[in-house]
């Protein structure tokens, strides 16, 4: 097994050439089976050419591929990339995903690639794991983890979320926000407590008259593809993603399919993840602590 680290540890006092042949001199390869393994490990990420220029002279882009060829050098069957696109802007980013998926598919060498990104796991992987506290949640295609999750944690963590409580009347009924609706799971019972999950993009957004769920729009993000909006639903922030635009105070309805309904046991994580009243957990804490001082505060007779 070999490593790609986030931050590539290369050795800036050798070359590119030295840098990938590093491994192989431990391993007391020839010098004509570490000039030709080089040449071809330079090939295969676009460095050809490179062999002589000192890292400092790379790009991050540059640096990341002689990292990844240093890794491959030594043929192992696994490779553990730990974060490695990280300091990559955007672009370069979405650039070496491609590269990245390519040289697997060429090598045949399992890769293990841990990312923090949910976007970057669903589009590079063929198997996605997602893991909290080193106890893994949900195994599966990106398919499958990002349609069915298994519970809270896995729908928050892979995209985005709008997870409800709610109670399971029968099969293909469910009941969330004070209202019935037709779904497609069963095998819950009835009258069971369940978390539901409706991803933003399968929300349409609808006049208020025309359907059950009716709210407040109370910010709106342009997301370039789409507008990012968030609706106060009888204090419940969902968010909608729409290709339509609305403005901060309008009173909006949103219509649902029971296709795009996900119903899910309940589980430790209920009614940790929810609404969007803020974006992350670390977020949520530090505005709840703050609130939580200014209370004791108050409570001493001091002024806030």
């Amino acid at each position: 097994m070999n490593t790609i680290f986030q931050k590539y540890a290369l050795f800036p006092h050798l070359n590119v050439y030295e840098n990938i042949a590093f491994g192989m001199r431990l391993k007391r390869r020839g010098e004509k089976e570490i000039r030709q393994t080089v040449q071809e490990m330079l090939a295969m990420v676009n460095l050809t050419g490179y062999a002589h220029r000192g890292i400092g002279q790379l790009s991050g882009g540059q640096q990341q591929r002689v990292a990844i060829a240093r890794a491959l050098a030594n043929e192992p069957k696994v490779l553990l990339l730990d974060e490695p696109l990280g300091a990559l802007d955007l672009k370069l980013r979405k650039d070496m995903q491609a590269e990245l998926k390519k040289i697997q598919q060429c090598t045949g060498i399992t890769f293990v690639f841990v990312t923090h990104d949910q976007e970057e796991a669903l589009s590079m992987s063929d198997t996605v794991v997602v893991m909290d506290g080193g106890v893994i949640q949900q195994i599966g295609s990106p398919t499958d983890i990002y349609n069915e999750p298994k519970n809270a944690f896995v729908a928050d963590f892979i995209g985005e979320s709008n997870i409800l409580d709610g109670i399971m009347l029968e099969d293909y009924s469910v009941k969330f926000a004070g209202h019935s609706f037709r779904c497609l799971d069963g095998g819950f019972g009835r009258n069971t407590p369940v978390d539901v999950v409706i991803r933003p993009e399968d929300i349409k957004v609808v006049e208020p008259d025309s359907t059950r769920i009716v709210g407040d729009v109370t910010a709106v993000t342009f997301k370039g593809v789409h507008y990012e909006i968030i609706v106060d639903v009888a204090g419940f922030k969902w968010m909608i993603q729409s290709t339509e635009c609305r403005q901060v105070g309008d009173h909006i309805g949103l219509a649902l399919t029971p296709n795009d309904i996900h119903v899910m046991h309940k589980s430790e994580y209920s009614g940790v993840f929810g609404d969007y009243s803020t974006f992350s957990d670390e977020m949520e804490e530090d505005i709840t602590a703050s609130e939580e001082a200014n209370v004791r505060e108050e409570g001493d007779g001091n002024e806030i």
